[in-house]
């Protein structure tokens, strides 16, 4: 039944908002659940054509998941790839329609948004499932690179996960991560906050949007701010040198960052910034922007980090939270997400 409510809600909504590249309905029917397996019969979706091949998704349908469609990804045009291409044209933000969703995880963050699938797989090299997490008012993980097997070489890509809520992506972690054990955080977490990292031009609005969300936490006993500013090198040259297979070219940038990192995660739980410096931009294109700003610098340095839903600006593009732990810690980082969503704004809402 829910893989059926699931087939009806993409049918009706995906021509609207182009999220799914394929849709495959005679497969999911003839799925036979096995109720002994966690996931038995969950609908979820794929990132792009390949996605199905890919270790989460293998993972996921093993638990007894039922893959529905393959999800939009960019297509040729755009070289900051913050935008999707699905089958019925550009994949559209359901919160606004001449906004793009972010990506590379686009059709992803959409289908999810939209209540198409509880749970879409994603990947993040740059920041590629944050930022569309972040602009569909949903929450995204990116895993500890290396903690889960990645087919891209220069180590910057790692595996994510889209869905609803923090809460709801405890059953992917449990499901992908061998050994996975509950973890409890004490409240309140010490926490740092930066709205710029020292670097990015981040938009006044999203600032103000992401600080009262980091406020209301404070408020709330979740969080413990330490004030003081938290800089990084700015990640760009370092990021593309190393994209491009030069590392040794990033070796100087990598190593400051990750001796800040360190220092900062000796006697700090979580970093807080924005997920993205801007607001969604038009189908257009970001022009001379950089979305990654805030984020591409964890993937360079391996960091779990997550975006939690945060607010809206007054044009109602959504907003994210980017919270970021020490390597290693992702079960710790999603259950802060769970506990930081609570006193945030609710992720529970469908955009469409």
């Amino acid at each position: 039944m829910v893989v059926e409510q699931a087939l009806e809600r993409i049918g009706r909504l995906d021509p609207g908002l182009s999220a799914f590249v394929e849709v495959w309905p005679e497969r999911a029917l003839a799925h036979r659940a096995d109720h002994r397996l966690p996931l038995s019969g969950v609908p979820f979706a794929v990132k792009g054509l390949f996605g199905i091949r890919s270790y989460a998704a293998r993972r996921l349908m093993a638990a007894g998941a039922v893959p529905v469609g393959s999800t939009s990804v960019p297509g040729p045009g755009t070289y900051w790839q913050t935008w999707g291409l699905g089958a019925h044209g550009p994949t559209r933000n359901p919160w606004r329609a001449d906004r793009t969703p972010g990506g590379s995880s686009a059709g992803s963050a959409v289908a999810v948004a939209a209540g198409m699938v509880p749970l879409a797989t994603g990947s993040d090299g740059a920041g590629s499932v944050r930022i569309p997490a972040a602009w569909c008012g949903v929450f995204g993980l990116k895993t500890t690179n290396g903690l889960l097997p990645s087919p891209d070489r220069t180590g910057l890509a790692s595996a994510g996960v889209l869905t609803r809520s923090a809460a709801d992506a405890r059953a992917y972690l449990r499901c992908v991560l061998d050994g996975y054990e509950t973890v409890r955080v004490p409240l309140p977490l010490r926490a740092r906050w930066s709205p710029d990292l020292g670097y990015a031009e981040t938009d006044p609005e999203v600032e103000s949007v992401a600080r009262s969300a980091v406020d209301r936490l404070a408020s709330a006993g979740v969080v413990r701010v330490d004030r003081r500013p938290f800089t990084l090198l700015d990640p760009k040259d370092a990021w593309q040198s190393t994209r491009r297979g030069e590392p040794a070219t990033a070796a100087d940038v990598r190593a400051e960052n990750d001796r800040r990192l360190a220092g900062l995660f000796a006697d700090t739980e979580l970093l807080l910034t924005p997920a993205t410096p801007n607001r969604p931009h038009g189908h257009d294109g970001p022009g001379e922007l950089y979305s990654t700003a805030l984020t591409w610098a964890f993937n360079l340095s391996g960091h779990p980090a997550a975006s939690i839903p945060a607010g809206f600006t007054s044009d109602g593009c959504p907003v994210g939270l980017q919270l970021v732990t020490a390597r290693g810690t992702d079960i710790s980082l999603l259950e802060m997400a769970v506990a930081a969503e609570r006193h945030t704004i609710s992720s529970t809402a469908t955009a469409r």
